[in-house]
């Protein structure tokens, strides 16, 4: 049985997070549907336990409270993915990662790596623009059009590799095209000699995180992309089933 108070302010915190962390009156109003009284009284609430905060030109924002709560979950996450990246590891014969999307930057929360001596690893924690990256491309092309746009406007495509994408048609284009495939590439256009397949992970229809497996060019282009992109959405899909309880 669902509480209404309890989904009415994660309805607000979700219209907070949809307008890139910051939104007006009105604009929480028209995503969720509540009249403007009940929003005020729970911002009030989520204002006094710092899970929100005011600007200055009275427009509301994600507020520091939220850090530590995500902070934990990450870890969990982290600890409750080990079992299926390991799967994608066994599939692959490469590096399998675990990423999400913080605000306009692409996070790496966990890590299973490659058994081989060759391997790739990208550090739990770092913090990557998401254009030159497969985990980024599959996280925006799981977001609105518009959504994916404004954070390319705030962040720029800088170039990283020459084969780093960094013209805004060319990027809605590799979106579209992840989205009809349902797994993005990253061809060297983070590190050059370094080949990345990333799917996405779902809870119901939403995208919420991305999992993907790294290696060396040569080894990565060795391997049939469309059937290990398959056995690598079944996975995520098994690794989103277990999410979906504790993100519904």
């Amino acid at each position: 049985m669902s509480v209404q108070s309890v989904e009415r302010a994660l309805d607000v915190l979700e219209a907070l997070a949809e307008h890139g962390g910051e939104a007006g009156l009105s604009e929480i109003a028209a995503r969720t549907g509540l009249p403007y009284g009940t929003i005020h009284r729970l911002l009030q609430t989520l204002l006094s336990r710092g899970y929100v905060r005011q600007e200055s030109d009275r427009r509301y924002a994600l507020g520091g409270g939220l850090v530590r709560l995500g902070g934990i979950a990450e870890s969990m996450v982290g600890v409750w993915a080990q079992p299926y990246l390991t799967k994608m590891v066994e599939l692959s014969g490469e590096t399998a990662n675990l990423a999400v999307l913080e605000g306009d930057f692409v996070v790496y929360v966990a890590q299973v790596p490659s058994p081989r001596r060759l391997r790739m690893f990208a550090e739990v924690g770092r913090r990557v623009l998401p254009h030159s990256t497969a985990v980024g491309k599959v996280l925006l092309a799981g977001r609105p059009a518009a959504e994916a746009l404004a954070v390319f406007e705030r962040t720029g495509m800088p170039r990283r590799t020459p084969n780093t994408i960094t013209e805004l048609p060319a990027m809605q284009a590799e979106l579209e095209a992840v989205g009809s495939r349902g797994y993005a590439l990253d061809l060297g256009e983070e590190e050059l000699g370094v080949h990345c397949l990333a799917v996405p992970v779902r809870d119901g229809s939403r995208v919420v995180a991305a999992m993907s497996v790294s290696g060396p060019a040569e080894r990565i282009d060795a391997l049939d992309r469309d059937e290990l992109a398959a056995g690598m959405r079944e996975i995520a899909s098994q690794f989103g089933d277990e999410l979906g309880p504790i993100a519904d």
